[in-house]
């Protein structure tokens, strides 16, 4: 049975999307993370999830667990960039004083829409940027953000409409810091999708807009296996591929995660050290420090939004089980 149910983590709401297969647990009043992705058929978890203990580590680092919402993500040099004839100045939260991963942290979304019906079931959750004034006070132009969960099976779609609500252009730049489990069993899986360079970083971790050959990381063109894997690495996709990774157990289960190739330009894998539990599989739109670079939004990835236009960014997940 298709269905939405609520829950509780923390004292704070949850929402459940169900189907026979998986269940998707939504957090709307901390910054809409999908924190939990229990696959039912096979009793497993699929996502780093946030123990009811880690509330505190949580609320300084939600990034940490999930699918969370990067806006804009990766680093920005001191914080600071100019576009469109306006200065930005973003927290300086990270080393040597620059941004890291955007303005999108814990805010409280608002549930608007829940569906169910005989293919699935849906969630579609608001928030408008002015209602935060630590965002406003760094990007003072107001955006409506418009989420929609839907669970099919086991294929989550999600769809981010961003609206720009204000007078004057902004740029925009997002995604998902998404947390795959290994099961301390990294060997036994394999990553696959099609990428061409490595973005090259200075001393601070912020990307130079060069781009370096792929050397062994070319095997994650037909299946690189994770065993000893240890990533914190931007890489770009050709033009002409899809925006797809594939991460492949040895018994045939896998996770295939996908975007829209017209908006998402870049991947980003973490480790955080060796690969053991997780791998971190990161679609973005922009490259980090995207408005500092001297390199054209085609390149970049960064979207320029003009008052009253709106952009939908999609995004799917799915399960493939073995023999199926």
């Amino acid at each position: 049975m298709n269905q939405v149910t609520k829950g509780q983590w923390n004292g704070y709401d949850t929402y459940i999307l169900k189907t026979g297969r998986l269940e998707v647990t939504l957090l709307p009043r901390l910054g809409n993370n999908v924190i939990e992705i229990k696959d039912q058929q096979e009793q497993r978890h699929v996502l780093r999830r946030p123990e009811e203990s880690e509330l505190a580590f949580y609320l300084q680092k939600p990034y940490h667990f999930g699918m969370p919402m990067l806006i804009p993500p990766g680093r920005i040099e001191k914080g600071r960039f100019e576009y469109g004839g306006t200065s930005y100045q973003f927290d300086q939260n990270t080393a040597n004083d620059n941004h890291i991963h955007g303005l999108h942290r814990t805010q409280a979304w608002c549930v608007s829409d829940i569906e169910e019906d005989d293919e699935g079931c849906a969630i579609t959750t608001e928030f408008s940027t002015s209602e935060d004034p630590r965002w406003t006070a760094q990007m003072p132009q107001p955006l409506k953000l418009q989420m929609n969960f839907r669970l099919q099976e086991s294929e989550l779609h999600k769809r981010l409409r961003v609206i720009n609500n204000g007078t004057e252009p902004v740029p925009f730049g997002m995604g998902y810091h998404t947390w795959f489990l290994l099961d301390g069993q990294p060997d036994q899986w394999t990553l696959k999708l099609p990428v061409e360079g490595i973005y090259t970083l200075n001393d601070q971790l912020i990307p130079t807009g060069r781009q370096a050959p792929l050397g062994e990381l070319e095997a994650l063109n037909k299946g690189f296996n994770l065993k000893d894997a240890d990533f914190d690495t931007i890489l770009s996709i050709p033009e002409g591929e899809p925006a797809e990774a594939i991460l492949t157990r040895n018994d045939g289960y896998g996770i295939h995660y996908s975007a829209d190739r017209s908006y998402f330009k870049h991947w980003v894998l973490y480790t955080k050290g060796k690969a053991d539990e997780f791998l971190c599989i990161e679609p973005y739109t922009w490259l980090p420090n995207a408005p500092n670079l001297d390199l054209p939004n085609e390149t970049t990835g960064l979207i320029h939004l003009e008052p009253g236009q709106s952009v939908e960014l999609h995004t799917k997940l799915q399960i493939h089980y073995p023999n199926t």
